[in-house]
């Protein structure tokens, strides 16, 4: 009687895992592991609206390979060590791909799992040490802080023509990698770093950050630091009447920062992989699309989260089959043309780190919205010509960016990027 037993679990157990594999074969299964709480609130909420409002879109085309999307979601509750248990519930739930953490601090902790698995992970985390270690399964939907940095330390000293600076950080994974790359940017430039300042995260008071920038008597200040205090930030400068260049990085003018700073954060100006009041066709209808489905404007971890989900689409038809290893190989110098795959946003390369290239932006905050004021040509097209790098944002300029990539290759939608 116990042998019959035996034999009848043995056969029950084969069944329900030959209709768990038939199940992962009939869905693509995507985790979609973010913070909705905590600090990062604003950036993974964002984040996971992208994702879902992308996935939705591919499952109403016919899927991937003729496969649908299935997502799940969970809470970091920006919690590195959440994150890393809620990355391995999703390994032991046999998902495809994992999206996030966007932290820079929660990846860095998580990613260990992923890697372990041979998930591939996609983040929107920015600091350069997440893909400088190695691991084959992770890849950015961002820009790492070693691409970003030299971008706007040049726009610094070409463009805003500053002598000297005073740099205010936040002391956590993302600010401490962000000032080691702007200092590395800066080191053999005109332009010299007075001060640096820590600061902590969720930090509320600024008073004496400020107070040291004005003594330093820095021609202006380079701000980095999370959403919410960069929106203080903002408040604390225009408090102690700072009229000098306020330059930042993608956080100093989210649509965030601008809600929450108000008045303040008018005039400040940075540089960002992604917005949406880019002068491109592609990024206009993602805008148009999120704004109806979430009633309100996205910011870049919007963009991020949906731009990322046609990239992954774009390895698994490269690779021609759901294999996770054969699509993390895929990614390896994946070059995603918005002609094919207008959810990419625009012309992205890859590298062989897991690291992303593509044009990117200067904005100024006037009158409470972002304007493009300058189009920031990819680095990688810097390298292999000595043209300029940054350009007017004009419907000239974006149509024949610097070291333009050839026809063949280059989407017609970036070389349009000006028309309505």
């Amino acid at each position: 009687m116990m042998k019959r037993f035996a034999l009848k679990l043995i056969a029950t157990c084969a069944i329900a895992l030959g209709a768990s594999t038939a199940f992962s074969q009939d869905v693509i299964k995507i985790a979609n592991i973010v913070e909705l709480s905590g600090g990062g609130a604003t950036a993974g909420t964002n984040f996971k609206n992208g994702v879902e409002l992308a996935v939705r879109e591919i499952n109403a085309s016919g899927g991937i390979l003729g496969k649908q999307i299935q997502t799940t979601t969970a809470d970091t509750q920006s919690n590195p060590g959440v994150a890393k248990g809620l990355t391995q519930k999703a390994i032991d739930d046999n998902v495809f791909a994992i999206f996030g953490p966007v932290f820079s601090g929660s990846i860095m902790v998580s990613m260990a799992e992923s890697r372990r698995a041979e998930v591939p992970n996609f983040t929107g985390g920015e600091a350069a040490s997440i893909t400088q270690q190695g691991n084959p399964y992770v890849f950015r939907t961002s820009f790492t802080q070693a691409t970003a940095m030299p971008k706007v330390a040049r726009y610094m000293t070409d463009q805003a023509k500053l002598k000297s600076v005073a740099v205010i950080y936040v002391n956590n994974d993302f600010g401490k990698g962000g000032m080691d790359m702007i200092r590395k940017s800066l080191a053999n430039s005109p332009t010299k770093i007075l001060t640096e300042i820590s600061t902590e995260p969720s930090q509320i008071d600024f008073s004496a950050a400020v107070l040291r920038v004005k003594q330093s008597d820095a021609d202006g200040v380079f701000v980095y630091s999370n959403e919410e205090e960069s929106a203080r930030l903002l408040r604390e400068l225009r408090k102690q009447g700072w009229t000098k260049p306020i330059i930042g990085e993608t956080t100093l003018t989210g649509q965030k920062v601008i809600e929450l700073a108000g008045e303040a954060a008018n005039g400040a100006i940075a540089h960002v992989g992604l917005t949406v009041d880019a002068p491109i066709p592609a990024i206009r209808a993602f805008r148009a699309k999120f704004e109806r489905d979430y009633k309100y404007i996205s910011d870049h971890n919007g963009m991020k989260g949906y731009s990322g989900v046609y990239v992954l689409k774009a390895a698994i038809e490269k690779a021609g089959k759901l294999d996770r290893k054969a699509v993390a190989l895929a990614m390896k110098g994946l070059k995603v043309n918005t002609d094919k795959y207008p959810g990419a946003l625009m012309y992205t390369e890859f590298d062989d780190k897991g690291d992303l290239d593509r044009m990117s932006f200067m904005v100024q905050v006037k009158n409470g919205k972002q304007e493009v004021v300058e189009l920031i040509t990819p680095l990688t097209q810097v390298t292999a010509s000595a043209s300029p790098t940054v350009a007017p944002a004009t419907k000239a300029a974006a149509a024949k960016p610097a070291a333009a990539k050839p026809a063949a290759t280059k989407p017609a939608a970036d070389k349009a990027a000006a028309k309505p």
